[in-house]
This record gives C-alpha cells, structure tokens and sequence, in this order.
C-alpha cells in the first residue's frame, strides 16, 4: 500500500480491519497486481536494495508491513516461532539474568532451561500474576519474558507496569503476543521492547504454515534491536520460504473477522463450561479463543475426554479456524505447575452449538 497524498489518512491511521486487507500490496499501477507478490528467488541482480535470498525478499517485506503495523513497530519474518524466540533470546548476554514466568509456553520453558543447565545464563522463574514479585526478581537482570495470556494457564500479567519497571532498570523486555493478537492488545504501546509471535497460529490461521516475527519499537532504542535482530536472522538463517510468507499475509486478511467469531465463540463456551459437573475449574482471561479447563477424572479423564469429540480436532496446536483440544501435560517439558488434567481447548470458528454439543457430550463420557 502506497503512501497517502498530503492531507489524507494514511496506513497507520486506518482500522486494523482496513490495514489487514489493505497492506503488503503492491503499488497500484494500471495493469498491475492487486495481491502481494510470490517471489522465489535465491539470487538478485548486483546494485539494488537485496543482495541475497538470506537478506531480504519482497514478500516478506509485504507481511512485515502488515504485521509492523498493526504492532505498531517494525517486523521480521522468521522460519518458525521458536526461530522468532531464539532471536529474541539472542538479546541476552551471555551469562546474564532472565526473568520468567514459572509456567509458559513449553518451548520456552526448555530453551530457558538449557540456557541454566550450559551456564549461559542464570534464570529466575516467577509468577507473573504476582506484579510485586516480578518487579523484585528483576533487579540486577537483563531480560525480562513474558506471555499474557500465558500458555496454557491463562495467566494475565499487568503489562505497562512490568514494561516500566523494566525500562526504570535498564532490562529489556520481551512478550510473546500470539494468544491475543495485535487485535486485542500491544504490547510495543505499553512500553515492551520486543513482541515475538508465533505466526504459525492465529495470524496465518489455518494450520498449514509454520512462521514467526518479532517487532520492536519504531524508536532509537527498537531500530538498534532490530538490527541487531536482523543480524541474527541472517546469520544463523531462520528464514521463512517466501511461500510461507504469502500464505501467512493472505490468511491475515481475514484475521479481525476469525478473532472476532472465535473470541466470540469462546466467550459463550466459557459460561456453558462453568456449570458442567465434569468441569472443575475454568480458565478464561476474558478476552481471546484460548479457554483451558480441568476436568474431572485426572489425566485419564482428560485424555478419555479428547478422544471422544467429532468436531473439536485433538491436536496440538492453536489459532487455526478448527476447534483444537488437547491435555498439555502430555507434551515432554510441559511445567509441573500446569495440572494433569488440563485440556487447553483453541476454539474455533465453527457453529458454537455444534462445538458445545460435542464437547458436552465427550464431558458426560467421559465423567459416566
């Protein structure tokens, strides 16, 4: 999308809605494409703005638009979302001090614990909904990690204040924003210095890309992070394939209408929830389509549970248009704190009676 005339609203300025249709195109040219462009190239003419495949590609530029704007930062597009979690950690010192959440997405977890058991850093796990603990923990630091809401707990951190408590000690912060989207919260207004998304999920949102990115601030402080996440990305090559790249912008198109429906949907599923007798608790932040519930029976009922549904997929993984459930303790590296018999449940954007009739029904199995 090309800039506006003098006088006239430009891209920033527009709805979210808008921006996702309307960024990552080409210039409108008579006779020319109206959609982003697939390029697939390794190699480009010597003297012009890319020098290698590994450097740059036009459609991630046209993603990292997108997304950059709806963050309200500057993007970069990676293989994966562990890619995307690794650069960021590439943030920290060596030897230095990180402060995390003592439950959040497993993959983290495991990276953090390597980190510990190598020597090359010192990590302090705290819970994130204690704001007094996490502003303790962070004196002397260097990084600060955070998920709101955590993976799968649901956890909500107060994000402003632990942004500025941060930046009073000089650490740098980083949240992982892929739960709630760029639609229902950013972080980089709040004051963090890093976003990180798993790309995969809600903004490709249809379970056939594997992508991620980070964005930092449009300041003097986030353009240096940025290059510096640059650096990383081309070095140690975590690249996205341009094809991943096109399919993740074409499925953002259509993003602020899959939140909508699916938030929605998890919302009515949330009260439903509450009052089955094989649900002990529900785990619902309020907003998104993340909803996790415990349920009676242990592991084995939860498991008896998700493998009883027709509609809801049992899968690991979130954010695409089908219903997913699984019991995450599953997973190896999955934290002690979250319980045996926690399904986390990505709602959908199904017909919500049909999701209720199947996931009531495998709840009555399940507890009978």
């Amino acid at each position: 999308m090309t800039d506006a005339p003098a006088g006239e609203t430009g891209p920033d300025d527009l709805a979210p809605a808008t921006r996702l249709v309307a960024l990552g195109r080409e210039p409108a040219v008579p006779g020319g494409q109206v959609g982003a462009p697939l390029v697939l190239t390794s190699t480009y003419h010597a003297d012009g703005p890319v020098t290698y495949g590994r450097s740059g590609n036009p459609t991630w530029a046209a993603l990292e638009e997108a997304l950059g704007s709806l963050e309200g930062g500057d993007a970069l597009v990676l293989a994966s979302g562990m890619a995307a979690v690794a650069a960021a950690f590439s943030l920290l010192p060596h030897g230095g001090t990180v402060v995390v959440p003592d439950a959040a997405y497993n993959g983290v977890m495991a990276t953090v614990g390597e980190l510990e058991s190598s020597g090359a850093a010192t990590v302090r796990r705290v819970d994130l909904t204690d704001t007094a603990a996490v502003v303790a923990a962070l004196d002397g630091a260097d990084l600060l990690w955070l998920e709101s809401p955590t993976n799968p707990l649901l956890e909500v951190a107060d994000l402003p204040a632990l942004a500025a408590a941060a930046r009073e000690r000089g650490v740098l912060s980083v949240v992982d924003n892929t739960f709630a989207t760029p639609l229902l919260q950013q972080p980089l207004g709040d004051g963090v210095d890093v976003v990180v998304h798993s790309v995969t999920k809600y903004l490709a949102g249809h379970s056939d890309v594997l992508l991620g990115a980070v964005v930092t601030a449009r300041t003097e402080h986030g353009r240096a992070l940025h290059e510096r996440l640059h650096r990383h990305r081309r070095l140690h090559g975590g690249i996205s394939g341009p094809m991943e790249a096109w399919l993740a912008l074409r499925g953002m198109r259509t993003l602020h209408l899959r939140v909508e429906r699916a938030a929605a949907n998890a919302a009515d599923l949330a009260g439903r929830l509450t009052g089955h007798p094989a649900v002990h608790r529900v785990r619902y932040p309020g907003f998104g389509a993340i909803v996790s519930i415990e349920v009676a029976g242990g592991a084995a009922g939860a498991e008896r549970v998700a493998h009883a549904t027709r509609v809801w997929v049992h899968a690991t993984s979130l954010g695409g248009v089908e219903s997913l459930l699984e019991r995450r303790r599953r997973q190896p590296d999955e934290p002690e704190k979250v319980p045996d018999e926690l399904l986390r449940l990505s709602v959908g954007v199904e017909d919500v009676e049909d999701l209720w009739r199947d996931l009531a029904a495998a709840l009555d199995r399940a507890a009978g």
